[in-house]
C-alpha cells in the first residue's frame, strides 16, 4: 500500500495542473476578448504618445 500513497500526491497535483490549464485555454477569446483587446490598445496608444518618435 505504499505505492499508492507514493503516487497519490503527483496524480492529484497532475489532476489539478490540467484543470488549470484547461480553464486559461477556455478563458481566451469569447465575449471578453474584445473588451481585452480594447483595453491593452488603450494602453499602448497611451505609452506611444507619451514617447517621442525614435529615428
Amino acid at each position: 500500500m505504499d505505492y499508492v500513497s507514493a503516487l497519490v500526491p503527483p496524480i492529484v497535483m497532475a489532476m489539478f495542473f490540467i484543470g488549470v490549464v484547461v480553464t486559461i485555454v477556455k478563458s481566451q477569446g469569447g465575449a471578453n476578448k474584445a473588451k481585452e483587446d480594447a483595453v491593452v490598445d488603450a494602453v499602448i496608444a497611451r505609452v506611444e504618445a507619451g514617447q517621442p518618435n525614435q529615428k
